[in-house]
């Protein structure tokens, strides 16, 4: 099971990321553990300045926009 962290204060891009994660998991029957963090003390914490962020099992994959359905399923 992929553990997956969408970081970001809760925004409309935030909202989107977490949409199209959910979306292709689903169409690809990929297992996810999905965890929205919107605190700003732990977002900082993967040094990312910019959000939507995604991390997956510890390592941030995408920041700065909302990720493709190509992007996600290049990552799942």
């Amino acid at each position: 099971m992929k553990e997956i962290k969408v970081l970001g204060t809760g925004c409309t891009k935030c909202k989107n990321t977490v949409a199209v994660i959910e979306k292709v998991a689903a169409e690809k029957n990929i297992a996810i553990n999905l965890e929205k963090v919107e605190d700003p003390a732990q977002i900082m914490t993967y040094a990312v300045m910019s959000t939507p962020a995604v991390v997956v099992d510890g390592e941030v994959v995408h920041k700065g926009s909302v990720p493709s359905t190509d992007d996600v399923a290049a990552f799942l």
